[in-house]
């Protein structure tokens, strides 16, 4: 290349300069978190309608944790995105922005009804027991209530009675939020992320999927565990469970349930090559287990002449509700998401509940089946040791509020397979509650990847269900396509959300940051448990896979099991 005369020179430097002195205009200066307490944002700043947003507190919060999970001094935000209708309350939202920020943002999902904020200094679902939480990591951290306060209680979805709180539940609260997010991390930094994720696991595992389906080109990647992406058809099977145990002499106490659980693991526990105290081939375990012929300690697990005589078996009103619990419901009527059933779980060797004062234990079987038969009226639900069922308070609230709005509605006289003059508006809360969306090619094309993972023993959201999704995915995207931004995980052993049997801990953040920021896909995953046995590890299996045992070494060790598929 010939040199360049001096005034060629000149006119480059010149330009250059003049470049980086526009740069400099448009970069917005980055403000304090004392600043940062005076900011609005406008409605015009967030993809759907609201009235704007505030900030109605800015905390200079120091440095914390408990180690390994500890986090730097960061600046929390408090936030009230106001609504259009004057009657529909606000979405609340917090927002974490540490003094030591990586260029990355994180949205956590919520659980249940929602109507609290998480909490920000926490880890993703399943996260790792030894490394740093997102907010330790760096990350701007955000979440909200979806637009409600108040959860599992009597009146935990009395919100549904305002149209606009019911959207913001479907959905509509996680692009408000958001975009609401984005705005003021702009503010505080003077630039936008680099990266956004969003983690969360049951409804929060729904959400993850509900923005990767509606605003595919908002987030890079997302976690999705036990999602209950199909929430209205979940809710019909809750409504289909509460009413068959509730019948006479149908519910089974903790004891009849440790009962059930123990006969189950003596006939499927060494499926997997080795007697280790998991079931990790469920398949297998759902095709050969019958509670009316299975033993236990080599007596029958059914009670003589199916009487119910004792505590350590089933009566035949026993075995058939968890039958009911086993098989799926059929829908015999049109619904406008297109679903027309929802399976049933894995019922064989899952906790539904059982005797135990343990903190897990208690909240495992407030999650399955809890202690007091259902029956109308519900109270106490979710707030109390001793209550019914949580499907039977959540098919409660689901009935009372979204579906009759009436709230001294008798949710048992409504049978969720023939709902009568509820159909039709059953159908139409399915349209914005199952978030069924299988061509996710908008999400795949932005570079998006999404890591979803469920236990095989989730006693609340029917592994089956995300199983079937993900086949739905593969189907319509094609095996290749999907594995190219896509990954499904069971974990052997692990309920919903936590367990006693196996604890999952797991650094799915990692693999995701390696995933969307080095082109490098998920290597085999390892998965620790923290209750079961504390250190045990198993190789984390892609669906259809499961971990069998080598026939040598160390049976709580990863490396003596492998992934094979039947």
């Amino acid at each position: 290349m010939t040199n360049m005369s001096s005034m060629a020179k000149y006119g480059l430097v010149l330009a250059v300069a003049l470049v980086a002195a526009l740069g400099s205009a448009r970069a917005a200066p980055a403000l304090s978190c004392a600043d940062m307490a005076n900011q609005t944002v406008p409605a015009s700043a967030i993809g759907l309608p609201t009235t704007g947003a505030a900030v109605t507190a800015a905390i200079d919060l120091p440095a914390g944790g408990d180690a390994p999970h500890i986090f730097g001094a960061y600046c929390r935000l408090d936030i009230g995105i106001a609504p259009v209708d004057p009657a529909a309350p606000k979405i609340l939202m917090r927002l974490a922005l540490p003094e030591a920020w990586n260029k990355r943002a994180m949205m956590f999902g919520g659980g249940g009804y929602n109507g609290s904020i998480p909490r920000l200094t926490d880890n993703v679902p399943a996260g790792p027991a030894d490394k740093l939480t997102p907010l330790g990591r760096g990350y701007a951290v955000f979440a909200s209530d979806s637009g409600h306060e108040g959860s599992d209680a009597d009146n935990a979805g009395a919100f549904a009675l305002n149209a606009e709180a019911l959207a913001n539940y479907g959905h509509d609260a996680l692009k408000k939020t958001r975009d609401t997010a984005l705005y003021l991390i702009g503010k505080r930094y003077g630039e936008a992320p680099a990266k956004i994720y969003f983690a969360g696991g049951s409804t929060g595992g729904r959400e993850a999927l509900a923005v990767a389906q509606q605003w595919p080109n908002d987030f890079d990647g997302v976690i999705a565990l036990y999602p209950a992406f199909n929430a209205a058809s979940l809710n019909l099977q809750f409504g289909r469970i509460t009413r068959a145990l509730a019948l006479p002499g149908a519910y089974p106490n903790l004891r009849k349930r440790a009962a059930l659980y123990d006969a189950a693991m003596e006939a499927c526990d060494g499926l997997d090559g080795v007697k280790d105290g998991l079931i990790s081939n469920q398949a297998k375990c759902n095709e050969i287990f019958d509670p009316s012929t299975a033993t236990l300690k080599g007596y029958p697990l059914r009670c003589p002449d199916g009487s119910d005589v004792s505590d350590t078996c089933l009566s035949d009103a026993q075995i058939a509700a968890m039958k009911v619990i086993n098989t799926p419901i059929i829908f015999d009527y049109p619904l406008a998401s297109g679903e027309n059933q929802y399976p049933g779980f894995n019922t064989w060797g899952t906790d539904f509940g059982r005797p135990g004062t343990g903190v897990v234990q208690v909240i495992v079987n407030r999650l399955g089946l809890s202690t007091v038969q259902p029956e109308y009226p519900i109270a106490g639900f979710g707030t109390t040791i001793d209550s019914v069922p949580y499907h039977s308070g959540f098919w409660d609230q689901w009935i009372k509020y979204f579906v009759t709005r009436d709230p001294t509605y008798n949710s048992f006289t409504v049978d969720p397979e023939h709902p009568g003059r509820w159909q039709s508006r059953i159908s139409e809360l399915t349209r914005r509650q199952d978030v069924n969306k299988a061509d996710l090619s908008a999400f795949a094309a932005h570079g998006g990847k999404i890591l979803m993972a469920h236990g095989t023993s989730d006693q609340l959201v029917s592994t089956r269900a995300t199983e079937q999704y993900f086949n739905r995915v593969r189907s319509i995207m094609g095996p290749d396509r999907t594995a190219g931004f896509m990954r499904y995980y069971e974990i052997p052993g692990y309920n919903h959300a936590l367990s006693t049997t196996f604890a999952a801990s797991w650094d799915s953040l990692t693999a995701l940051e390696d995933w969307v920021e080095k082109d490098i896909p998920p290597p085999p995953q390892i998965v620790a448990d923290t209750a079961g046995v504390p250190g045990r590890h198993r190789p984390l299996c892609e669906y259809p896979s499961w971990p069998q045992y080598n026939g040598s070494g160390d049976v709580n060790a990863a490396s003596s099991f492998a992934c094979v598929s039947e």
